[in-house]
């Protein structure tokens, strides 16, 4: 018997099907603890400083949308419009992990100047020294973009391990937040193919119990770990973005130079 039961709302909403480029992409949980039989509802996000606009269940948007909990991981169901675009039953109690893959997207910098804005914000100068040693320098350039992303929600006591999904990058939580001591933070691995990533920025934006957003970043050490410092009763999204070259298939189709895959976790620390 599946652990989860989705829920149906009476009125589905319309929803544009294209996401916002150049700010994190999150899963927004309306509740991070919940009793077991109480209803899971999440948003998807896009927006800056933890604070977007919801985006709607659409199902050619994303390559991957899972609801995983013990050993048990089941698509999320929904209808074309839903918004906010989880809710769903869950009638046993442990960690629940939500996670969700985009489709590509493409864009083109609107300047050369927001391309270098960009790339230096996410710690990545190099891509500047390789976009002009292609002979590019001063070229806004064509790129795409896929969002990578989970969040954790304790049901009943919360008892329960995140771990790697197998995303092709993804942050894995490496202490629970419900049930751990964050006392010293908490340690989370970066990873890229499958393998730790080194010497990686991890944007963490801190969210009180006021809506006040706090931004900061660590880097990760050679393992791929990096300790997030948190405070109780408070909410989190940390972020890690990849960029690289696209495949030789995908930069002839597309024509973009660059591709970025943004890795996200949300979750809170209760009281």
């Amino acid at each position: 018997m599946s652990l989860f039961r989705p829920f149906v709302p009476v009125i589905a909403i319309a929803a544009s099907t294209s996401l916002a480029w150049g700010h994190e992409f999150w899963i927004d949980p309306e509740d991070y603890t919940l009793a077991p039989g109480d209803t899971l509802t999440a948003a998807i996000r896009v927006g800056e400083n933890f604070k977007g606009s919801s985006y709607a269940y659409i199902r050619d948007n994303f390559r991957r949308f899972d609801l995983a909990q013990g050993g048990d991981v089941a698509p999320v169901e929904g209808r074309i419009g839903d918004r906010p675009a989880l809710s769903t039953t869950i009638d046993e109690d442990g960690l629940a992990i939500v996670v969700h893959v985009t489709r590509d997207y493409d864009l083109t910098y609107s300047s050369y100047e927001s391309f270098v804005n960009f790339v230096t914000h996410k710690d990545a100068e190099w891509v500047i020294d390789a976009h002009a040693e292609a002979g590019q320098e001063g070229v806004a350039p064509k790129e795409i973009y896929s969002r990578h992303a989970k969040s954790l929600v304790a049901v009943g006591e919360g008892a329960g391990q995140d771990h790697a999904f197998g995303l092709v990058t993804e942050i894995v939580a490496l202490e629970n937040p419900y049930t751990g001591d964050m006392g010293d933070g908490i340690d989370v691995q970066v990873l890229y193919q499958s393998e730790p990533r080194g010497d990686a920025q991890v944007e963490i934006f801190d969210r009180d119990p006021d809506g006040e957003v706090t931004v900061s970043t660590v880097t990760t050490d050679a393992e791929g770990v990096a300790t997030v410092p948190v405070t109780a009763g408070h909410s989190y999204l940390v972020d890690a973005v990849v960029l690289r070259r696209p495949g030789d298939d995908v930069a002839e189709e597309t024509g973009a130079a660059w591709e970025s895959l943004w890795a996200s976790l949300t979750f809170a620390v209760p009281e």
